[in-house]
């Protein structure tokens, strides 16, 4: 069976070989094993259970919580000659009616569906009247009460789906998993721990950014100018900054979606198409879009705030480079940022046991704005990830140039501080003491008396507050109450007073230079194409090619059929309905402009 899984995935997908773990969990399914696979966004998740379903007899049934995603998933599985089809309320009542009289008659090898579906009975009814070859769990972090984005719907579907005559072999796949999410998905899916597939969470073509203290809509200004051929995602944390973003761009000519509750259902479509047909390159939007877009095309995705937590942020900063390509993700962050999030949090349905925790979250990524590690690093340790290297190497922090400060000597002053307080306080406290104030809080406990009160007299407030925040996220402090944050001392601190550790820092970051081997001028001729052919065909232009495809073409000026089949992502399926044209463009433009071809590069002849 393995056999024809690799033909599958070369005939159909048009790659050569699996990704990392892809071939680990196809094994697994095809030998009836549960499966749970945690794998970073881009990583191929969907070839885990398109590969197998296709193998195996029967209908597989694809669980997402995602409308947008399930169109995706079935569009590009229907330029392929697959059979497949969604379910789900963007359906009208007649439509569902039709579809589950086709499932019931075996149509379909891929049927795509929401949680909610499983409460009918009329689903359950046509499930048990057809072959199930297996059941995927897509976005599984959702099942789990521990989950950041929790769906009580999604969780039900377990004892809903104890109720089918069948009980078919059930993968669950994530890209964004904490240990305790991890064991319960286990548990609820009765999952060994010899089928946990854990590929580590590393985007190694992401190069994640910090920007503190910049003007937020002149950055954005100037980065989406000096970007105008590439498709991003600006992500704002409520719907009112979404549309003052949107204005913006639209004021200045600049082509641009935006995406949020707020809009009518026809105008958040609408937006989502231009998007990723690439009419708009710009998406502007609120958390609740993008995380079903497979548009493996973005090249950027900007935050312009803090996210509430960095299982969000990883996510929502993974829909750039799904291609593999190097893409950049952006934080844009300022303190108050954080006192937002608290709001949003305090504001919101869930119940107190659950707030504490998403405050605590909230710590994390405050911590991940403050420190000065390599980020990816951090991101990693934070998912219990301890694969790849220390440092990064691409990120702002790694890339940081400039001569190294010491800055032991000022943390043993603020460690200090900390402790003759009694540990009892917060961080606005603290600095206050530090810089001398007299603030009638820092006067009514008596703080003017201790000796490291006014030690810091030549720091402002603001830059005291950031070199806490550095040593709180740099395990030198830590928080003991996310809600209302007290300071405490960690053994790393303890090193530092007692002269063991000194703590040093760098200063400003330098963009990762992106590959540019391949031809830019036949790569936009090729995208010009790409788009006609999109237009043509009422489909998203990703589905033609991926700019991986289409750069690698650009790169290799393939001449013949086999040459062509050779690129990253072209197969036989591919090739037949597309090839041709794009092998005549590459030919006509490699005459015209006279370049050589010489063992896969290509020159300029004189």
């Amino acid at each position: 069976m393995l056999n024809k899984a690799q033909k599958i995935l070369e005939q159909f997908f048009g790659y050569s070989s699996f990704r990392a773990g892809q071939k680990t969990v196809i094994e697994n399914l095809l030998h009836g094993h549960h499966t749970l696979a945690t794998m970073p966004t881009g990583g191929g998740k969907s070839l885990c259970y398109q590969i197998p379903g296709l193998v195996l007899d029967g209908t597989a049934l694809i669980i997402s919580p995602l409308i947008s995603l399930m169109k995706d998933q079935v569009d590009s599985l229907l330029t392929l000659g697959i059979s497949a089809t969604y379910i789900n309320s963007s359906l009208e009542s007649k439509e569902q009616i039709e579809r589950l009289k086709q499932l019931k008659a075996g149509a379909f090898k891929f049927v795509y569906v929401a949680p909610e579906r499983f409460e009918s009975y009329e689903f359950i009814e046509a499930l048990q009247a057809i072959k199930i070859s297996l059941i995927a769990f897509d976005e599984a972090h959702c099942i789990s009460q521990w989950g950041h984005d929790f769906r009580p719907s999604y969780r039900s579907i377990v004892p809903n789906l104890r109720k089918l005559r069948q009980q078919p072999v059930k993968v669950a796949l994530t890209a964004t998993a904490t240990g305790e999410v991890i064991a319960d998905i286990q548990e609820l899916l009765h999952i060994h721990p010899k089928h946990l597939v854990n590929t580590g969470f590393a985007r190694e073509n992401l190069h994640f950014h910090l920007e503190k203290g910049v003007n937020k809509e002149d950055f954005l200004l100037n980065y989406v100018r000096s970007h105008p051929k590439e498709s991003g995602i600006i992500y704002a944390p409520t719907r009112k900054i979404t549309d003052r973003i949107y204005q913006l761009f639209v004021d200045k000519g600049i082509q641009t979606a935006r995406y949020h509750a707020g809009l009518a259902e026809s105008e958040r479509q609408l937006a989502q198409e231009l998007f990723i047909r690439d009419e708009a390159p710009l998406m502007v939007a609120t958390n609740a879009f993008g995380m079903g877009i497979d548009k493996s095309n973005v090249r950027y995705v900007i935050h312009y705030s803090l996210p509430m937590n960095i299982e969000a942020y990883y996510q929502e900063a993974g829909r750039a480079g799904r291609d593999g390509e190097p893409s950049d993700c952006y934080l844009l962050f300022s303190a108050q940022d954080i006192q937002l999030q608290k709001f949003l949090i305090e504001q919101s349905q869930m119940n107190e046991e659950k707030k504490e925790r998403e405050y605590a979250k909230l710590q994390d990524m405050a911590n991940y704005a403050y420190t000065r590690r390599c980020l990816q690093r951090y991101i990693l340790d934070y998912f219990g990830d301890e694969k790849g290297e220390e440092n990064c190497g691409r990120c702002s922090n790694c890339c940081q140039e400039g001569e190294l400060k010491d800055l032991t000597k000022e943390a043993q002053m603020i460690l200090s501080c900390v402790k003759r307080m009694g540990e009892r306080f917060g961080v606005s406290l603290t600095a206050k003491v530090l810089k001398g104030s007299k603030n009638q809080k820092v006067l009514e406990f008596g703080f003017q008396n201790l000796s490291t009160y006014n030690l810091l007299p030549h720091l402002t407030e603001k830059d005291i507050t950031n070199r806490i925040n550095y040593l709180v996220a740099d395990g030198y402090l830590s928080i003991q109450d996310a809600k209302f944050p007290t300071l405490k001392l960690t053994p790393l601190a303890y090193d530092v007073l007692t002269g063991k550790a000194e703590v040093w820092v760098k200063v400003k970051a330098n963009e990762a230079a992106k590959d540019a081997s391949h031809n830019e001028e036949l790569f936009d001729i090729l995208r010009g194409l790409r788009k006609q052919i999109a237009t043509k065909k009422n489909l998203p232009p990703y589905l033609i090619f991926s700019d991986v495809s289409l750069k690698q073409m650009a790169q290799v000026l393939p001449a013949h059929p086999w040459e062509m089949l050779n690129i990253s992502g072209v197969g036989e399926k591919k090739y037949e309905q597309y090839g041709e044209i794009f092998l005549q463009t590459i030919q006509q433009f490699v005459e015209e402009q006279g370049i050589a071809k010489n063992h896969g590069t290509a020159t300029s002849l004189p």
